[in-house]
């Protein structure tokens, strides 16, 4: 079920989402995206422990090094509300692939997500995989290093 930008989907508690579903909240998200440089939107979702899930799609800006992923978005919000303890991240684009986080948003995702949370990578040929965070970053930079 999606809600426009700003409202969030009703928790579900103790029930966690499907990859489909999860990848199809993802899909309506990236119709949201400010991409007008590199005409690749994408759209992610999160999915908490608790049942709350955030959205995120990529915004681009002419400065480039400004532009933030949609999977930063997702997390962003999440973390803004008091969301901590993540279960899933789904991101999906229109790639030959599964669409993969960049290495930013992996850096991300390996310091808000714990090493199990599973990431779902899809495309809109129907085509998906996941991984756990551990293996999408292997030898993360962390906290241990400061």
């Amino acid at each position: 079920m999606w809600r426009a930008p700003g409202k969030r989907a009703p928790a579900k508690r103790g029930i966690v989402r499907s990859n489909e579903e999860l990848i199809e909240l993802a899909r309506q998200a990236r119709e949201f995206a400010h991409a007008p440089y590199s005409k690749f939107p994408v759209g992610a979702v999160v999915e908490c422990r608790d049942g709350r899930i955030f959205t995120g799609c990529n915004v681009e800006n002419s400065s480039f090094g400004l532009t933030i992923c949609a999977e930063r978005v997702a997390l962003t919000k999440a973390v803004s509300e008091g969301a901590r303890d993540f279960i899933k991240l789904a991101v999906i684009a229109d790639a030959h692939a599964p669409v993969p986080p960049c290495g930013a948003c992996r850096q991300v995702i390996s310091e808000l997500c714990a090493p199990e949370t599973e990431i779902v990578m899809a495309n809109l040929h129907g085509q998906a995989e996941s991984r756990k965070v551990s293996e999408l970053l292997p030898a993360a930079f962390d906290q241990s290093f400061l």
